[in-house]
C-alpha cells in the first residue's frame, strides 16, 4: 500500500464518524470481486505507450462503479471526485499525484466496455437480497429512515384536497 499525502488525509476532528456513503463505500469495498472485474477488463484496456498515460484500471472501474451506485454523469463524476474525499479515497484517486480522470477519459471507459459486452446490467451490479439487507441495517436503529405512507406523513409536506393543490408559502 501507497504512503497517503497530505492531500489524501482526513481532518483532525475530535468527534469524527463514518458518513452513510463512506459506510456504503466500505462495504463495497470487500463485496465487489475488484481483482476479477479487473482481469476481465485488463486484455482490452490501453497499455501505456508513446501517448498520453491511461489512468489505471482499478481507478476507471471503480469511478465506473460509483457512477452506477450514485447515478453520475460523467461531468457528475469528475465533479464529485473533487468534491468528496470519501469518493476519491474509494475510487483511489491522489489529487496529490495525479488529476481526477476528466470526464472524456471516463466516458471512453465505458465506450470500451460496450466494445467488448463488457458492460454490466443493473442485474450485475445489484446486490443479492441477502446483501441488501445486511446493508439496511436494523430498521429500529435510529438514523434508518422508515418509509411512509399517506396516513403518517408530515402535515407540513403533504398536500390536502381542500388546499387548492398547493402549499401555502409565506
Amino acid at each position: 500500500m501507497r504512503q497517503i499525502t497530505f492531500a489524501c488525509q482526513p481532518s483532525f476532528e475530535k468527534h469524527a464518524r463514518p458518513s452513510r456513503r463512506e459506510q456504503f463505500l466500505q462495504t463495497m469495498e470487500t463485496v465487489v470481486p475488484w481483482s476479477e472485474l479487473e482481469a476481465l477488463i485488463e486484455p482490452h484496456y490501453p497499455k501505456a505507450g508513446n501517448g498520453r498515460q491511461p489512468v489505471g484500471l482499478s481507478i476507471m472501474l471503480r469511478v465506473y462503479f460509483l457512477q452506477q451506485w450514485f447515478n453520475l454523469s460523467d461531468p457528475g463524476a469528475e465533479d464529485a471526485l473533487y468534491e468528496s474525499p470519501a469518493l476519491r479515497s474509494f475510487a483511489g484517486v491522489d489529487l496529490d499525484r495525479a488529476a481526477a480522470p476528466d470526464e472524456t477519459t471516463i466516458l471512453r471507459f465505458r465506450r470500451i466496455l460496450e466494445q467488448h459486452d463488457l458492460y454490466p446490467t443493473d442485474e450485475d451490479l445489484s446486490l443479492h437480497p441477502s446483501e441488501q439487507k445486511s446493508l439496511a441495517g436494523d430498521p429500529e436503529s435510529p438514523g434508518t429512515p422508515m418509509p411512509q405512507d399517506d396516513q403518517n406523513a408530515d402535515s407540513s409536506t403533504s398536500l390536502r384536497s381542500g388546499d387548492g393543490g398547493a402549499p401555502k408559502v409565506f
